[in-house]
């Protein structure tokens, strides 16, 4: 069954045709995750763990703390001091203390990190050209801009948004 063209008309807000950005976006998100998933699960790396090889190897390469890492992959710490955890346990980076903040340590990439890192990066650009292979190639670009805008805009909502008190 194929959905309605309603960009030409005015759809009620509860109508079940409309796109709503949340939905979306969660299953964009949910099926890209499980496709990496699955192409990577002979790696024994995690899609969490490849995100957090990618922004090490992206950053300063004397390592980043742990909350800049944080913030970086968009998680909650929780998350990443697990993920983290294991990644250690499994000789990829190393804890250090930072040189300035004795209560942060500076995480950096080891080189079996890195070897895991380029083992998968591959199978991550793939699945990225296979995935926007649905656009236009000229279109692939100005799609991703499109998304870092609505991407940074829903940080900002997020940041602006009042915690209502416990």
């Amino acid at each position: 069954m194929s959905t309605p063209d309603i960009s030409r008309t005015t759809v009620p807000l509860d109508s079940p045709v409309r796109r709503r950005l949340p939905p979306l976006l969660r299953r964009a998100w949910y099926g890209l995750n499980q496709a990496f998933r699955r192409r990577i699960a002979h790696t024994g790396v995690t899609p969490d763990q490849f995100t957090a090889l990618r922004t090490l190897r992206e950053g300063d390469p004397e390592g980043m703390t742990q909350r800049a890492l944080t913030e970086a992959m968009s998680s909650d710490p929780n998350t990443v001091a697990s993920l983290l955890e294991r990644m250690e346990e499994a000789g990829w980076i190393e804890r250090r203390p930072h040189e300035k903040d004795r209560r942060a340590y500076r995480i950096r990439l080891l080189a079996p990190g890195v070897e895991r890192f380029h083992e998968v990066r591959e199978l991550a650009v793939g699945l990225q050209s296979d995935v926007l292979a649905v656009l236009p190639e000229s279109d692939r670009e100005r799609f991703l801009q499109q998304l870092e805008e609505v991407a940074a805009a829903c940080r900002q909502a997020a940041d602006d948004s009042v915690r209502p008190p416990r």
